[in-house]
């Protein structure tokens, strides 16, 4: 779980779970112009109820410091470079606004290029489970 501290009154500790962080992350990243899809980073995470946050790895240090993963598949013809510190930029400002929570490194994996015919995932299947993505 991470802590985050809350300025004024004290009435007690706000704790947001990682998995709430990974899906501001995941959809985030789905929405960044150049994006093909999310990856696993091994065939076992798809496999295995650890598959949720599907591309997206959270960690936190003794120090406190939040470190995010993304696992990615870039449509052809895009500027790697560009596409890959867009989503770090993205990433950082998106949790930052929605929890307040500094990220520290954003590393970008880029696990392949996707051919340019190649059709979208639609967005609903970038995610496991993603009943989130279903309300109206």
């Amino acid at each position: 779980m991470i802590m985050k501290d809350v300025q004024g009154e004290n009435l007690g500790a706000v704790v947001i779970s990682p998995r709430v962080i990974e899906t501001i992350v995941s959809i985030t990243t789905s929405n960044i112009d150049g994006l093909y899809s999310l990856r696993n980073k091994s065939f076992s995470d798809f496999l295995g109820k650890n598959s949720e946050g599907r591309g997206v790895y959270i960690s936190q240090g003794e120090d406190g410091l939040v470190d995010v993963d993304v696992y990615v598949f870039l449509s052809f013809g895009v500027n790697v470079p560009s596409v890959a510190m867009n989503i770090q930029k993205e990433i950082k400002e998106a949790v930052f606004n929605m929890t307040g929570i500094e990220i520290n490194d954003v590393n970008v994996h880029v696990s392949g290029i996707v051919p340019a015919k190649t059709p979208k995932p639609k967005h609903t299947d970038l995610f496991d489970g993603g009943d989130f993505l279903d309300a109206e």
